[in-house]
């Protein structure tokens, strides 16, 4: 959820003027897109040495605390660096994510357990939208993380279910 929150107000609230808020916004952005593509290949490597679900419910903390330190930022440069570590984390959420839901279901429910990660993770971006314009934006990234615990917490709970059947 915390990757949608609004740049532009954001980098505005930095006391930057329109022309810099387009340069620095594309930057951040970069950065981030960066992040995306680094964090799947460190978390995949992990992946293979830690296993899944210990990579998984690392990506999750390093997201976590990275949305959450999001809160306190000063400057452009503190922000550009915390959303790239939570690039990486998130890369790694989605990573392992997937890659379990795969393994899990059956080869017939495969493809509808994808949709729905996806699925929800639209959902995030469109919760994420009305919370920035109901609330300022580090208020957003506290919401933002306090969404991620519950993820976590629904997660833990749904996989020791799955394990306690088997």
């Amino acid at each position: 959820m915390c990757y949608f929150v609004n740049i532009y107000d954001l980098l505005l609230a930095f006391g930057l003027n329109e022309s810099e808020v387009s340069i620095v916004g594309a930057s951040i952005l970069n950065w981030q897109m960066n992040s995306l593509l680094l964090g799947g290949i460190l978390w995949r490597i992990l992946q293979d040495k830690k296993g899944r679900l210990s990579v998984l419910f690392g990506s999750i903390l390093t997201y976590f605390l990275a949305n959450i330190a999001c809160e306190f930022i000063q400057g452009t440069s503190s922000y550009k660096l915390l959303r790239f570590i939570a690039g990486v984390g998130l890369a790694g959420e989605l990573g392992a994510g997937v890659t379990l839901v795969s393994e899990i279901l059956p080869l017939r429910l495969r493809a509808i357990g994808n949709s729905l990660v996806a699925g929800i993770g639209l959902l995030g971006a469109a919760a994420a939208y009305f919370t920035t314009e109901l609330q300022d934006w580090r208020t957003s990234y506290l919401i933002g993380a306090l969404w991620v615990v519950d993820c976590y917490c629904c997660g833990l709970a749904c996989l020791s279910q799955m394990y306690l059947k088997n």
